[in-house]
């Protein structure tokens, strides 16, 4: 089998494409450039894909004796990937960067490419399983990124492998280790790979600029004036600008963002408790979607935010009523549902939320 492998110059993506070598498939190495700048994607553990991950991908790429290539993908990023970013935040939601990136940049525009050019699979380094066409939670709990493959399709799924996700990162670094690799232990990148400062408040008010409006109580009282919509998210408890605790004392939460009018919402933490999910552009890796309720586990953030729940189709809309509530949904986020069974939890589908309630 003809396997391209996309190395983003770390541990997980390296030994994947080790592991392809073993397996005696032809392999094809590829670092994407997702910058046009790429000398500013990284500082220490933060951002990805620059100029120091290519050659660490290239030295890879050398040890185990394939082929390697730099594709430039700077453009389909900047649109559908960072600009889809910042005009989401613009409209008060919060989305998921990785989500987008797996949904239209490597499983979509670089899997097209790879299949075009004859290859038959693409391999990355995700920590994830795929048992008969169907995504499952990797073994390392902690590492699972099925959650953000979530909205591959199944077509897309036949095509792809993900050949270290039967095994846990310690291991992993092990395995690198014994096969000589340079990047056993480079650090784990973190946060957002196009915000290596990390300050994505600052980042999005370059770009969207100021864009003033009210915090407000449950009671309509002005607490505070704002900058911009985007600088909130909900369930956010610091950084509001509003003097002292709510009138019990406690922690005030954002708990709405109306992005036409400037008006951001706060409240108490029982204010952030959500029964219902709704989201469109449903996708289910089965390839059809159910035709009654699903049973299933909802899970609305890439580590943590899990609930049982029912979730059907109504309409063009997936909804999710829930069996106990979850704090802290926002729009733009990602619901996922898995079903839990012996092998491993198995994902069902997913949906781009759009109302919480």
């Amino acid at each position: 089998m003809r396997v391209l492998v996309a190395m983003s110059g770390g541990v997980d993506s390296a030994v994947a494409a080790a592991r392809m070598v073993d397996a005696g498939h032809d392999v094809v190495g590829v670092h994407l450039a997702l910058s046009s700048a790429p000398g500013t994607l990284r500082t220490g553990s933060r951002g990805c894909c620059s100029k120091e991950d290519a050659g660490d991908a290239r030295r890879v790429a050398d040890v185990l004796d394939i082929p390697f290539y730099v594709w430039d993908f700077a453009d389909r990023f900047q649109e559908d990937v960072i600009e889809d970013f910042v005009d989401s935040y613009a409209r008060g939601e919060t989305p998921n960067p990785c989500v987008r990136c797996n949904e239209r940049i490597k499983f979509s525009a670089l899997a097209s490419r790879a299949l075009a050019l004859g290859f038959d699979a693409l391999a990355t380094g995700h920590y994830a399983r795929l048992a008969d066409g169907r995504l499952r939670r990797a073994v390392d709990y902690d590492k699972d990124q099925s959650y953000v493959l979530a909205v591959l399709t199944a077509q897309q799924l036949r095509h792809a492998v993900f050949p270290i996700g039967d095994t846990p990162k310690s291991q992993i670094r092990e395995e690198a280790t014994r096969r000589g690799l340079s990047v056993a232990q480079k650090a784990d990148s973190h946060d957002i790979c196009f915000i290596p400062s990390g300050d994505t408040k600052a980042f999005l008010g370059a770009r969207i600029g100021v864009r003033r409006g009210a915090v407000v109580d449950a009671a309509g009282t002005v607490l505070a004036e704002h900058d911009g919509v985007h600088g909130f998210t909900i369930g956010q408890r610091k950084g509001l600008g509003i003097p002292g605790p709510g009138p019990d004392g406690g922690a005030r939460y954002v708990t709405g963002i109306d992005a036409d009018t400037g008006t951001v919402h706060v409240g108490d933490l029982a204010d952030l408790e959500v029964n219902t999910l709704e989201g469109d552009a449903a996708v289910f890796t089965a390839g059809v979607a159910p035709g009654g309720p699903l049973e299933c586990a909802v899970q609305v953030r890439a580590h943590g935010g899990v609930a049982d729940a029912v979730a059907e189709l109504r309409g063009e809309m997936l909804v999710a009523e829930l069996r106990n509530p979850l704090r802290g949904v926002a729009p733009g986020q990602t619901m996922v549902l898995y079903r839990p069974d012996p092998d491993g939890d198995e994902v069902l589908g997913s949906a781009t939320i759009r109302a919480a309630r």
